[in-house]
């Protein structure tokens, strides 16, 4: 294969870093620590839980690649691997302070107003705060406890560090002060030379990671290594290495492809590329379909949602990833591509069974096609977890139905959970279409869910309390519709 370097370069705080030493299993939080000292980044969960290993990552997004576009977002460094940093700015809480030893703003605050206690947690939480700070001026009270969503504290209970947050929102020292705002034109050109043209192969003993420069390049690097680990916000294969200590060599890092990071909108829908993460994809989602806002703000933390993508989601295969269901009930086609070419089909059929997808040696995703939701159709997606936020599905359950004179003519159902892939509900649409939308027929429908489903029981959740609770997300979905009420079936524990 072609390559232009054999080395990841990258800006750390305010030192330009050329690595060719790297392993594919290397984590930033590791690099930081071991390599180079930076321990303010602290080791909690190893799973991009708990947020103590909280760093900002910039790195140019769009055409324009100047510092307009220089975009910096929290990321969790415990499962952000080294080999995903090419032309990107590393900062870790300790750029915040001044050279004098001045305190940011942030971190005052956090002095002030008593926001730390034992501390394991706190450079984490300065540096989501300082990333919400760079971004949000007067920021409400939701949009700090989204910021915090991915930062974990036993000891504060939140209160005084909000508290910090708001008043940390009003200082706004001169802009030689912040370390970000004072170079940011300086650094968007450092790593606009730093972007590589051609792909990026480093050999470690028998470990090899590669960052192709585009997805024409990628589809020479799988053409060459079919059984390669493609690795995208790693969300997911960070947890084969830091918890299952899995080999994920050879590991092919895709998150600098800017091919696979566009968002589309006509009118007949939304083209969104498989490495749009779930932050850059809510605006374009959540305007589109509404409900889906709601759903992705409860997908992890800010960390998660700003390293995790679309296309990753999908292409793992998990029976409970949160974007498939959504996006099957809406009718999505995904686009694979391969050296050969590229081909389409519906999402639905991309999965066929546990842990195997609908993907030939060589073939990536590339993108997702969600249709556009016609007028008066009725389209919701309801996420049940054991707490709220910041956790995964135990089921998801999407739908999409249309009326023709107060009767269903159409409908689409799909469910994460509930079965070994994300499946469509296909006995319960039958038993809806053609009736009127009425309470008695979707309590007719639910006896449908037998001949759909048969959940398992794992800790999560058991068959019982999935099933009742997918009934209920249906009748949920009626009366939301309509806005009548009626009493749901509730689940009884029997020892």
């Amino acid at each position: 294969m072609t390559q232009a370097s054999d080395s990841i370069r990258f800006i750390l705080n305010d030192t330009e870093i050329a690595l060719s030493d790297v392993a594919p299993t290397d984590t930033l939080l590791d690099f930081l620590r071991l390599q180079r000292r930076l321990t303010g980044t602290k080791e909690g969960c190893a799973e991009g839980d708990c947020g103590a290993c909280t760093v900002l990552i910039g790195q140019l997004a769009g055409d324009a690649k100047d510092d307009e576009s220089l975009v910096y977002e929290t990321v969790n460094a415990c499962i952000r691997f080294v080999g995903s940093l090419n032309a990107t700015h590393v900062v870790t809480v300790e750029h915040l302070a001044a050279g004098d030893g001045t305190l940011h703003p942030v971190q005052q605050a956090m002095v002030d107003y008593h926001g730390s206690q034992c501390g394991f947690c706190t450079p984490g939480i300065v540096m989501s705060l300082y990333g919400l700070w760079l971004t949000n001026d007067n920021p409400s009270r939701a949009a700090i406890e989204k910021a915090l969503q991915g930062n974990l504290c036993r000891c504060t209970g939140y209160e005084p560090i909000v508290r910090a947050a708001e008043a940390a929102a009003k200082e706004r020292p001169s802009a030689i002060f912040d370390p970000i705002t004072r170079t940011r034109e300086k650094v968007a050109a450092r790593l606009k030379a730093l972007q590589a043209t051609e792909t990026i192969v480093i050999r470690n003993g028998e470990d090899c990671l590669v960052v192709p420069a585009d997805a024409a390049g990628l589809a020479s690097v799988l053409a060459e290594n079919p059984d390669a680990t493609i690795v995208s916000g790693s969300t997911d294969v960070g947890l084969w290495v830091t918890k299952q200590m899995r080999p994920i060599s050879p590991a092919v890092f895709i998150g600098g492809i800017a091919d696979l990071q566009r968002i589309e909108t006509s009118e007949a829908g939304l083209t969104i590329g498989a490495g749009v993460s779930y932050t850059a994809a809510f605006e374009a989602l959540s305007s589109a379909y509404p409900s889906f806002g709601g759903l992705l703000d409860r997908i992890g933390g800010e960390q998660v949602r700003n390293m995790g993508t679309i296309g990753g989601n999908i292409a793992n295969g998990s029976p409970i990833g949160d974007s498939p269901p959504p996006l099957i009930a809406l009718g999505a086609t995904v686009t694979l591509r391969s050296k050969d070419g590229t081909r389409s089909l519906p999402l639905e059929d991309f999965f066929i069974a546990y842990g195997k997808q609908d993907r030939g040696p060589g073939e990536f995703v590339e993108s997702i096609f969600a249709p556009a939701l016609p007028a008066g159709d009725r389209f919701a997606a309801y996420k049940v977890t054991k707490r709220r936020d910041e956790d995964i599905s135990a089921l998801l359950g999407a739908f999409l139905i249309s009326l023709e004179r107060a009767r269903v003519k159409t409908a689409r159902i799909a469910f994460g959970g509930m079965a070994a892939t994300p499946k469509r509900a296909k006995a319960i649409e039958a038993a809806l279409i053609g009736e009127p939308w009425t309470e008695d027929t979707v309590r007719a429908a639910q006896a449908a869910f037998e001949t759909d489903f048969q959940p398992i029981t794992d800790w999560r959740a058991s068959s019982a309390y999935r099933m009742l609770a997918a009934k209920n997300l249906l009748m949920r979905f009626f009366l939301e519709s309509v806005g009548e009420k009626a009493q749901l079936q509730r689940f009884e524990y029997v020892a």
